[in-house]
């Protein structure tokens, strides 16, 4: 069976997918809120409480994360959330009521998507959230991504939804590190460990090409107006069963990127 995020105690996933309109929304969930760090690049990023994970400010713990395809009509998705979340008592108590802090990101699928992740389909999301495996590939925040797009759509492949844990043991302890991540990268997807390009534009005959030497070789007016500007992007979620404070998260945040 393949190891996800959900090997990282305490963490349940749930994806709803439409397959028909090519998008979709994820929602990782926290049984007992965590401490969480950010990192956000990028020229055009859609977020959504994603200050509040600043060392600085007051908030310490979240209560779920977001991915949503949609652009940033999809971050209406973390309010679908914050409503399953309210109804079960789960949120910032600030006296008068629970808050559920729920960061979210999404990426921009809207060349292929028919329709935006909208509050509903975060609500069904986190009804769907468990411990068990989860689809991956295309499926949930992950169903409108595209990789390899230097040679424009015809030549660009699917992205997805991926995710990956390892476990060591550490001073006596059981120590867990996992990741999911929706890719919709410009670029191409390598194996790690071979360094075969999994994914990326295909040229005429089929093969897949080097992203990276392609934007060597061509003169930028040639690859712009096929890929756009702030349509690509790669955002990921990492946990681990250690124990970190908001400071030292935001560094693993920032190493991870």
């Amino acid at each position: 069976m393949r190891q996800t995020i959900c090997e990282v105690p305490g963490i349940a996933v749930g994806n709803v997918t439409d397959a028909s309109a090519q998008t979709g929304c994820t929602c990782v969930l926290f049984a007992d809120g965590a401490t969480a760090g950010v990192d956000v690049r990028g020229g055009a990023p859609g977020t959504r409480e994603t200050d509040v994970l600043d060392p600085v400010n007051t908030v310490e713990r979240v209560h779920a994360v977001v991915f949503a395809g949609g652009s940033t009509f999809g971050l209406d998705a973390a309010t679908g959330v914050m409503r399953y979340l309210e109804e079960r008592g789960i949120g910032l108590d600030v006296g008068v009521a629970k808050i559920p802090i729920v960061p979210a990101a999404v990426i921009f699928d809207l060349v292929v998507a028919k329709r935006r992740p909208d509050a509903a389909m975060g609500y069904d999301a986190a009804c769907a959230a468990s411990h068990a495996a989860f689809a991956c590939g295309n499926s949930g925040s992950g169903t409108g991504a595209t990789v390899g797009k230097l040679l424009g759509g015809a030549h660009a492949m699917k992205g997805g939804l991926g995710s990956a844990a390892i476990a060591r043991n550490w001073s006596g302890r059981r120590l867990v590190v996992g990741a999911l991540a929706v890719v919709n990268a410009v670029g191409h997807v390598r194996d790690p460990g071979s360094g075969e390009i999994l994914a990326g534009p295909r040229a005429s005959d089929g093969r897949l090409l080097d992203s990276a030497e392609l934007l060597m070789t061509m003169e930028p007016e040639a690859f712009h107006p096929r890929i756009g500007s702030g349509r690509n992007t790669t955002i990921a979620l990492v946990a681990t069963n250690a124990r970190l404070n908001k400071t030292q998260a935001t560094r693993l945040a920032q190493v991870t990127h």
